[in-house]
């Protein structure tokens, strides 16, 4: 009797604990949906979203001037993205009637449908934008941060280097780069234009007459400007006392020269090798590219350009090439988040690193920060910012310094990760009106297709 006694007690206790099990496995079910599902917008039908409206707000001040694209859906929820600083918002508007009524969450397969409307320059604006805002939606109905979107992130902090415009005072100049690593920036980038030395007697050869302003949109080849000796030795000064103010340790980038002859171009970056310079940045157009790789080849100093060029393939022949060491898309005129994570994938297979431009609004710079996150050869961001004050108040829902000691933390929460903060917006219009509407671009209509 009592092995039989022991027998159902043993089967009872079994019974109690695998019952007790069940409802623990249940619970810790319940508890990790909760978990992995706190975020999703429950209002939100990914299958059933449909764009019902574009609209643009213009910023300025940050210090540049910036269209800011909202999305707006018939579920309620919207997308932001922004428009390439100096660009028109012409750009994006355009676009607006072959967005109606398609599912935003198709960004590959709209941006494909929109990219014939983009070009090099500010001209890829309007389709990086609204790739931008389209990513952004996409995050939000499905309840995830953009870069999981993109097949995950390589990195929790984005590191962002701080440029520096040119100022001729040489001891200011000096003095405004230290001021950026006392600020924690870890990377640092200065403005070495031919203008610090223009007023000195003897430092640049240039056709008489010939103004900065007739310069603007010249490749260097075609505008006569060289710099002598003088000019080379008056320039390396700058730079040497900046070395002096920051270190040899910090990474430190050059840009800005002037449109200037290759062998100007070339006599300059020799004299600058032995500062030891993170790179020279866009020494001449980055079409020419068999000029590039004949600096690039003379000059024991890293080259970079990119800012200006639309969609992948330019990228694709200078990496071929080695015509530059590093690569520097600009995410809003490049045609947006994956397409620079794409340019930035096939720079890898040729062992080049990919640096990104930037100057605008935390908006475009979080659609930076995710394509970042997400993208293995990723060097460092641009920030033009460092002094505008109201800058991390323009949006909500992002860790506050955005910016801090040199880095910003790659947000977990949907989308891009940030609203604007619509009050601080409307103090910085650049013209008036906020997300005003555009039905007047709700029937603009063209043969589109590529072939027939």
């Amino acid at each position: 009797m009592k092995n039989v006694f022991q027998h159902r007690l043993g089967r009872r206790s079994f019974f109690r604990q695998a019952a007790a099990a069940s409802a623990l496995a249940a619970w810790s079910a319940d508890e990790s949906l909760a978990a992995a599902t706190q975020f999703v917008n429950t209002n939100s039908r990914p299958a059933d979203l449909k764009i019902t409206d574009l609209r643009v707000a213009v910023l300025r001040g940050l210090p540049m001037t910036a269209p800011i694209v909202r999305i707006d859906t018939n579920q309620g929820i919207y997308g932001l993205g922004e428009v390439r600083d100096g660009a028109s918002k012409t750009y994006a508007l355009m676009l607006k009637s072959r967005l109606l009524g398609e599912n935003p969450c198709n960004v590959d397969k709209l941006f494909r449908k929109l990219k014939q409307f983009g070009g090099h320059g500010r001209q890829g604006g309007g389709v990086s934008g609204v790739e931008m805002a389209l990513w952004d939606l996409a995050g939000k109905a499905y309840g995830v941060p953009v870069y999981q979107l993109l097949g995950g992130k390589f990195r929790e902090r984005i590191r962002v280097y701080a440029d520096s415009a040119e100022v001729r005072d040489r001891d200011e100049f000096a003095r405004r780069l230290k001021a950026r690593v006392e600020r924690g920036f870890t990377f640092l980038k200065m403005d070495l234009g031919i203008r610090l030395v223009a007023d000195q007697a003897g430092a640049i050869t240039s056709p008489k007459g010939l103004s900065f302003r007739e310069m603007r949109g010249t490749p260097g080849a075609l505008t006569g400007i060289e710099v002598t000796d003088k000019g080379v030795a008056l320039l390396a000064e700058y730079v040497a006392a900046a070395r002096e103010a920051v270190g040899m340790e910090i990474p430190l980038a050059a840009d800005h020269f002037g449109h200037i002859g290759v062998n100007s171009c070339i006599r300059l970056g020799k004299a600058l090798e032995k500062y030891n310079l993170a790179w020279l940045e866009d020494m001449v157009p980055w079409q020419e590219t068999e000029l590039l790789k004949q600096i690039t080849d003379a000059v024991n100093v890293p080259t970079l350009t990119g800012e200006d060029i639309y969609l992948k393939e330019p990228f694709l022949e200078l990496c071929k090439r080695h015509a530059v060491d590093m690569i520097q898309p600009d995410l809003a005129t490049a045609g947006g988040i994956l397409e620079t994570k794409k340019i930035g994938d096939l720079a890898l297979d040729y062992g080049v690193p990919m640096a990104l431009h930037f100057a605008g609004s935390p908006i475009s710079l979080l659609a930076n920060v995710h394509c970042a996150a997400a993208t293995e050869n990723f060097l460092v961001l641009e920030y033009h910012s460092a002094d505008v004050r109201w800058w991390d108040d323009l949006v909500e829902g992002v860790e506050k310094p955005i910016v801090n000691r040199g880095f910003v933390t790659v947000p977990d929460k949907p989308g891009l990760g940030v609203t604007l903060n619509d009050e601080i917006a409307k103090q910085h219009l650049a013209e008036p009106g906020y997300f005003e509407p555009t039905v007047q671009w709700d029937e603009e209509r063209s043969v589109d297709r590529l072939w027939t």
